[in-house]
């Protein structure tokens, strides 16, 4: 697939370059019976972006994947009221976050890839129906998750009709890793067996498993490399942050990084705003200003883009 590449918003499509310092890796909305709280207060999402324009935040990636409370209807709204582009989601999660009927109705059919590509392509649907209407605005990512240093059936299914999506698309595609393993299994899956460009993948939560081997691998392949967070889930692995970008960089691999503040509960961390107001300064020192301008702006440009059809 060739042609211009552009960044696919719920406001439309634009060219990368206009979305400024990027949140790539976060929810605004998110429900699940697994999770301790829903996030699915529309006041609070509106603070959030605003909080984040304020510090010069341009666009923001929501992950939250297909029934599991996204809300696209309402990203719209919020992203014109704030002037801050915002990404929406469409794929799936593991099996757990799910109602089993839901999942075997997707199977009986086989109709998840094309689920997948009606949302990049025509919208998203509204509440949890894959053949409700498509009221919604266009995906413009496709999100997967991995299991705890594996990969089971679920995955499998999913990651196959997310690499269908992809190449019907040309979508990127981010990946849950949980407590960030299983990241080179993935992209075995994903790029080796399915033939997903590595530059099409977005590895998240690498910062849970901060193996520097693991992650000169995966970078070497020439993936994206997220990593999200700081969570009160997830705090023992906070001190090795920017010391596994910082080597990154060193190994040259700066223009493969991103990041994302991950909010998945109220009060679950320091939200996007953290990343800017905190995290920011602290690379310019780190890393220098330009490998930290290409975290924050040219690589997610770059990473989020795709030339999509028509």
């Amino acid at each position: 697939m060739s042609g211009p590449r552009t960044v696919r918003t719920v406001l439309g499509d634009v060219e990368p370059a206009a979305l400024g310092a990027v949140d790539a890796h976060d929810h605004l909305f998110l429900r699940s019976p697994v999770l301790p709280a829903p996030l699915d207060d529309e006041d609070a999402a509106l603070d959030t972006l605003r909080a984040f324009r304020d510090l010069g935040g341009g666009a923001l990636a929501q992950w939250t994947p297909f029934a599991m409370g996204r809300r696209p209807e309402r990203l719209t709204a919020l992203s014109r009221a704030t002037g801050v582009h915002v990404i929406a989601a469409t794929g799936l999660h593991q099996a757990v976050h799910y109602d089993p009927e839901l999942l075997g109705r997707l199977r009986r059919g086989d109709t998840l890839a094309e689920l997948f590509v009606a949302e990049l392509t025509e919208g998203t649907v509204a509440g949890d129906d894959p053949d409700g209407a498509r009221t919604g605005p266009r995906a413009g990512m496709i999100k997967v998750a991995g299991m705890f240093h594996a990969l089971d059936d679920h995955t499998r299914w999913v990651m196959t009709a997310a690499a269908r999506a992809h190449h019907a698309t040309g979508a990127p595609i981010g990946i849950h890793h949980e407590s960030g393993t299983a990241a080179v299994d993935v992209l075995g899956l994903l790029h080796g067996e399915l033939g997903v460009p590595p530059g099409s993948l977005l590895l998240g939560h690498l910062n849970r498993f901060p193996d520097p081997g693991v992650h000169r691998e995966l970078a070497a392949a020439g993936a994206y490399l997220a990593f999200d967070g700081p969570s009160r889930a997830h705090s023992a692995t906070d001190p090795w942050l920017v010391g596994s970008l910082a080597a990154l960089a060193e190994a040259g691999h700066a223009s493969q990084l991103l990041l994302g503040a991950d909010t998945t509960a109220p009060g679950a961390g320091p939200g996007a705003s953290y990343l800017l107001r905190t995290l920011r300064p602290r690379l310019v020192r780190e890393l220098g200003p330009a490998a930290a301008d290409a975290l924050f702006r040219t690589n997610p440009s770059r990473a989020f883009s795709a030339p999509w059809p028509g």
